[in-house]
């Protein structure tokens, strides 16, 4: 295991196009349900709880060798919206890219040539994650972690907040993170045996609901 490796991969200037994606936090201030640090904390507490306990299982799965086409499929009906869809293989791409330069890997050219219009972002960086020599537990803080830390970042932008206090929503998120990460990887662990049904499919409808309304604006300052 290299904890240097993590650092790198969860670190939010590793260019894997994740700042240019908001989480679904541009939708929700456009709408007021995140006006401020308060509602910043609950909106990422109810993305950690779905989307990344589905995204830290995903990627633990992928980490452990489930087939990343089985996966992807799961992530697929797992996210209703069309444009949650495109977004997640975007940054799926991206990863990729970035990936193949820090972490030469003939398993990372063959899932590229494979799906050459992506796979979803977890997916990816779970063999991402394996290919960097880490384990399955990583996989899923690193997907976990992104599921509110990029919220947390856009809102700084989108609503002037205080970066100190998006900060203090993060490190409040913790301990909750911790055990989403445990969740993530003992569903993960069942998949050998029992296919993908296994992985959680909780669902944050809201999200789904406002990322097709943040897809049709024609001005908006995140791709999602």
């Amino acid at each position: 295991m290299s904890r240097a490796a993590l650092l790198v991969l969860a670190d939010g200037r590793f260019p894997a196009g994740g700042h240019a994606h908001s989480g679904g936090a541009e939708a929700a201030v456009r709408a007021g349900r995140i006006d401020g640090a308060g509602s910043l904390e609950d909106f990422c507490r109810g993305r950690l709880h779905t989307v990344g306990l589905v995204s830290g299982a995903l990627a633990a799965a992928a980490a452990l060798g489930a087939d990343p086409g089985a996966l992807d499929a799961a992530a697929d009906a797992r996210t209703p919206s069309p444009a949650l869809r495109g977004a997640a293989r975007r940054l799926g791409r991206q990863l990729m890219r970035a990936a193949r330069v820090a972490w030469p890997a003939g398993e990372l050219d063959a899932l590229a040539r494979e799906f050459p219009k992506g796979v979803h972002q977890p997916v990816v960086l779970g063999v991402v994650a394996r290919v960097a020599g880490l384990g399955a537990l990583d996989a899923a803080y690193c997907a976990a972690y992104e599921s509110v830390s990029g919220p947390a970042t856009a809102t700084v932008r989108l609503l002037g907040l205080d970066p100190f206090d998006a900060t203090g929503v993060l490190a409040r998120l913790a301990p909750e993170l911790d055990g989403v990460a445990d969740r993530a990887v003992e569903a993960a662990r069942r998949v050998a045996d029992e296919g993908v049904d296994v992985l959680p499919a909780a669902s944050a409808p809201l999200l789904e609901v406002g990322a097709e309304w943040h897809a049709g604006w024609s001005v908006r300052l995140f791709a999602s």
